[in-house]
């Protein structure tokens, strides 16, 4: 009867005995009589009476929230932001989101702060201010300030605000295009007027190359080389052509050997 007994407690205990598994990156809040317990449980096996007590699993890594808007340039145009949030709950604060705003804190809180930071700070900004590197930055970061002056209070740590994509209206788009195309229009024009000029500072350098060149020549041609030319010719069988001087002394006729040779035949 003893033994019954003590296997009737057993499997009671057991029966009223719960185990919650809790991995790294997450903690157990734990539900008693309806009250949340600031203390969490960390990684681990937790055993608690189901009757009583209930635990919720707590994801407390690093998590992202996409946000994509539509938002009214200063200019009036409408432009699409794609928005990352980086966002996490602390361990030691899961207790403290629980209570003050619940499990569904994403869609409580987090999103309405999400949009009203877009609505209060991108839509005030020009569109090429979305377009820049420059500007997108200083959306992110106004927007990251935003959400930490709001959130950090209630228990949500903001990490960074990232802008993955805008999405210009079509007409800031095509005058974009417009002003790249001019832009590489220009620079080819640059290029061939530079071109151009160096391919005019080559032809100057071999003009002045080549008249250089025909003043030496001109300079070294004189009396006694044309007289030494002319020798050198007569003295030459395999010459062709035979520089005969005038009376001047001036080798200015030119006869050909062959010619030469039948008026000497006659």
């Amino acid at each position: 009867m003893k033994k019954l007994m003590v296997a009737i407690c057993c499997l009671s205990c057991l029966f009223l005995t719960g185990c919650a598994q809790i991995e790294d990156g997450q903690v157990g809040v734990k539900i008693t009589f309806g009250r949340i317990s600031d203390k969490v449980l960390k990684g681990g096996w937790h055993v608690y009476n189901p009757l009583v007590t209930t635990v919720e699993i707590w994801n407390v890594k690093t998590q992202e929230l996409k946000e994509m808007a539509n938002v009214p340039s200063s200019e009036g145009l409408i432009s699409q932001l794609d928005i990352s949030i980086l966002y996490n709950v602390p361990a030691e604060k899961a207790g403290l989101v629980r209570r003050m705003i619940g499990a569904d804190y994403v869609s409580v809180v987090l999103e309405p702060y999400v949009r009203e930071a877009i609505r209060n700070v991108a839509s005030g900004y020009a569109v090429k201010s979305l377009y820049s590197e420059d500007g997108r930055k200083e959306i992110g970061q106004k927007m990251n300030d935003f959400l930490k002056s709001k959130l950090s209070e209630k228990g949500i740590i903001i990490q960074d605000v990232l802008l993955r994509d805008v999405k210009l209206p079509p007409t800031f788009s095509l005058s974009i295009e417009a002003k790249l195309k001019a832009e590489q229009e220009a620079l080819q024009k640059e290029f061939e007027l530079q071109k151009a000029k160096k391919d005019a500072e080559i032809e100057v350098a071999r003009a002045e190359g080549v008249a250089q060149s025909n003043k030496i020549i001109a300079g070294s041609i004189d009396e006694t080389y044309l007289k030494y030319l002319w020798i050198q010719g007569l003295k030459s069988n395999e010459k062709e052509v035979i520089y005969v001087p005038t009376e001047a002394n001036i080798p200015i006729m030119e006869a050909s050997r062959f010619k030469t040779k039948e008026k000497a035949r006659v």
